[in-house]
């Protein structure tokens, strides 16, 4: 009879820690579901955050190319100018918006960051001298960033830092070369521009001089 009841007990124990066993897989699949969901939220945050930090730097962008035109010089000064106060207005408003997503690296990134960024610096410094074969450079190291076949030469050393950058950073250093091209040309065609202006503007003179004489 006793034997009866211990074993009994001994029964009721070993149930009673497998439901709480069951009861703790449960509670711990629950907890796992909610930071995988919670995982899905901060992603599609990140995304939204930088997609916002994308949109910033195209505003600004616009912004300037738009104060740099060559519509905004053939109109007259009193609205140039009243565009312009326009213009530096919502540059103004647009720098007050303050995005940042951060980007994990372990040191090997932080210091291909670092060697990426100096190399665009460098040829950036020295574009007003050359901006001919500055472009050719800037070209070179964006056909390093793309996966399809580019139709100019490829900076191989400029490839293997960016393959060694966090994924973030080599989107990044991407689009700041797409925006560094994208100034270029725009620089390139208003001084085609000024020059073709002067070249009308120095032949109408010379031709009002002959007249003059005749």
């Amino acid at each position: 009879m006793a034997q009866a009841k211990i074993q009994a007990k001994m029964n009721e124990a070993t149930c009673s820690k497998f439901s709480r066993t069951l009861s703790m897989a449960d509670r711990s699949g629950q907890l796992l579901e909610s930071l995988d969901q919670l995982e899905m939220r901060v992603e599609a945050l990140r995304e939204a955050a930088s997609a916002m930090e994308q949109e910033r730097e195209c505003i600004l962008e616009m912004i300037q190319s738009l104060q740099n035109s060559q519509e905004m010089r053939n109109i007259c000064a009193g609205e140039r100018e009243e565009l312009n106060l326009t213009a530096d207005r919502l540059m103004g408003r647009t720098l007050s918006v303050e995005i940042s997503v951060g980007t994990i690296r372990n040191p090997q990134q932080e210091d291909a960051l670092h060697k990426a960024t100096s190399i665009i610096d460098e040829i950036v410094k020295k574009l007003l001298d050359d901006m001919y074969g500055g472009r050719q450079r800037l070209m070179a190291l964006h056909a390093a960033c793309v996966s399809e076949a580019p139709a100019v030469p490829i900076d191989q050393k400029f490839q293997a830092i960016v393959i060694s950058c966090a994924l973030e950073d080599q989107k990044k250093i991407k689009r700041r070369l797409e925006t560094l091209l994208r100034n270029v040309e725009n620089a390139e065609k208003n001084i085609k521009i000024m020059d073709h202006q002067k070249l009308e503007a120095g032949t109408k003179m010379l031709t009002g001089g002959q007249r003059g004489r005749m």
